[in-house]
């Protein structure tokens, strides 16, 4: 609910975003701009293979973990090029965090 939160927070700071859709893709709670398709879809989840952590994942084939990889490697976790994973345990960095949904959600606007 935290990250859920963060995103809809981020996307009303942001001008242009417009109004999200939230929605099911895959079977996973999923944000998209499809107002104003400004931005790549975000989505939230918990997967059993992994019972101690959940991520935040995007489309990809886009270069945007690779991105927040290189601006966040000190404080964020990632897999591949497709998410970012947190630990059950672990203290969230909003900042880090919100930039990363932010460079997502105007994806469209920035490439």
């Amino acid at each position: 609910m935290t990250l859920r939160q963060l995103i809809f927070d981020t996307a009303s700071d942001i001008e242009g975003v417009g109004e999200l859709e939230e929605t099911l893709k895959w079977g996973e709670p999923s944000y998209v701009t499809s107002q104003t398709k400004s931005g790549s879809t975000v989505r939230i989840d918990w997967k059993p293979r992994q019972p101690d952590a959940y991520a935040m994942y995007f489309i990809c084939s886009t270069n945007l973990v690779s991105t927040f990889r290189e601006i966040y490697s000190d404080q964020l976790a990632f897999e591949g090029n497709r998410s970012i994973v947190f630990n059950l345990n672990d203290e969230i960095h909003t900042d880090a965090v919100s930039h990363c949904v932010a460079m997502a959600l105007t994806y469209h606007i920035n490439k």
